[in-house]
């Protein structure tokens, strides 16, 4: 394994910047910055824990946008999703004993982690010390080796940005673990597991698999979650790239931390109708059933139930027609069904404020001033969760500029980000083989 020095010295060599680029962009200052980012952690690995170790190793773990299926996957439903370039990395190195160390930017104390005390912690609940041991405990579970490491990680995916920091922080330790004491030999699916498992179980968030298995996968991903536990996963083959449009999201502000019981709440309508239908999912059921049953079902779950299972069924076939456009090289037909999610969404779903604060509506003003400026040439929707947060838009690059200077204007400095889909998932990177 390399030392730190010669992990400081392959990252200044041509090859090292052409693995960069295939995570980053293919923009040379963008790929400067990522050299600073890793020499930076790996000069502060060497002053904390340098004596620990000589030697160390390069994680990288991406984000996500959603980019069809909203709220479809936690009633096993079909979503399609894409790994974008940002990301949670870290420098790693094997330690002794049962101790393992983690320094992450943007806090004062580290965390600490004793690797064969693994029960969960209700003080730890909603807290990175939780999904860390979380995760060492799924591991454990499925009898995977597991044992003690320092680390430092930076992770440029902001909290509260829909971007999926938490699962970029899962699915990158768990790669890590995978590495540094399996061999490499660990799937991208039981890692994607460990983290949703960390997050469900001993964070205390709901969640889908989607947001870990597009980190652990990489590109653009057409996932089936018919059996929950065993998800189909395709690879979906079209160049973002050359089709004349950037990628934005806009972060409208709002905190996602009083929010959980309206994601929460969405899967419970959803399966509340299910069961009405006698089934455990909305999967297990169609939309004739369902509109067969309307009238008796009213009294017992609820008209926003009703409209809820409505989407889900109608946003669970959209993903289907948007890998088949994508793969026909049908753009326009593409962008044509992204806005018919977001407009599900937005009156079916109605996961695009929250109800008890009817007065800030930053997603749906952010829909509607999009629409206005695309003029029907893009397309926009809610992305991920909802009710606060942040949209999705496929912009013309011809306007990207207007467009991203307008939603900057409106919702604060660099609220607006334009993101390139990132084709290789999470794993070891910059290695001296």
């Amino acid at each position: 394994m390399p030392s730190y020095d010669e992990l400081l010295g392959l990252l200044e060599t041509g090859h090292a910047r052409e693995e960069l680029s295939r995570l980053y962009g293919q923009d040379a200052r963008d790929v400067g910055d990522q050299v600073r980012r890793y020499a930076s952690l790996l000069r502060e690995h060497k002053t904390r824990f340098g004596e620990a170790s000589e030697t160390v190793r390069l994680f990288s773990a991406p984000g996500r946008v959603e980019v069809g299926g909203n709220h479809t996957d936690h009633n096993h439903g079909r979503v399609l999703s894409a790994a974008i370039n940002l990301d949670a990395v870290a420098v790693a190195c094997r330690a002794p004993g049962n101790i393992a160390t983690i320094r992450s930017e943007g806090y004062a104390q580290p965390f600490v982690v004793d690797v064969t005390d693994l029960e969960m912690k209700d003080k730890e609940s909603e807290s990175s010390l939780a999904l860390i041991r979380g995760i060492c405990r799924a591991f454990r579970d499925k009898r995977y080796e597991v044992g003690a490491f320092n680390a430092c990680v930076g992770n440029n995916v902001a909290v509260g940005s829909g971007l999926s920091s938490s699962a970029a922080f899962e699915v990158l330790f768990g790669t890590l673990l995978n590495f540094l004491y399996n061999n490499g030999s660990i799937g991208e699916k039981d890692i994607a597991l460990a983290g949703q498992y960390a997050e469900n179980e001993y964070f205390g968030k709901p969640s889908g698999l989607m947001d870990q298995m597009t980190s652990a996968v990489g590109g653009l991903v057409s996932i089936d979650f018919a059996a929950p536990t065993r998800p189909l996963l395709k690879k979906v083959n079209f160049d973002f790239d050359s089709c004349g449009f950037d990628i934005v999201v806009v972060n409208t502000g709002g905190s996602h931390a009083d929010l959980t019981q309206h994601y929460s709440g969405v899967a419970k309508e959803m399966k509340k109708v299910a069961k009405a239908l006698g089934a455990e999912a909305l999967r297990e059921s169609s939309p004739m059933q369902l509109m067969d049953a309307v009238k008796e079902l009213r009294p017992r779950v609820g008209d926003r139930a009703i409209l809820r299972a409505l989407h889900f069924f109608a946003d669970n076939e959209r993903v289907a027609a948007q890998v088949n456009a994508l793969e026909r090289g049908d753009f326009e037909r593409f962008l044509r069904l992204v806005n018919e999610s977001g407009r599900s969404s937005w009156m079916l779903l109605q996961n695009v404020y929250a109800p008890e604060c009817l007065e800030e509506q930053g997603l749906s003003l952010a829909l509607a001033v999009t629409e206005e400026l695309l003029k029907g040439r893009g397309a926009c929707r809610v992305h991920g969760g909802g009710f606060a947060g942040t949209i999705l838009a496929f912009v013309p690059r011809d306007t990207t500029a207007e467009y991203l200077a307008k939603m900057n204007e409106l919702f604060g400095e660099n609220a607006a980000r334009p993101l390139r889909i990132r084709y290789p998932g999470a794993g070891e990177i910059i290695t001296a083989e």
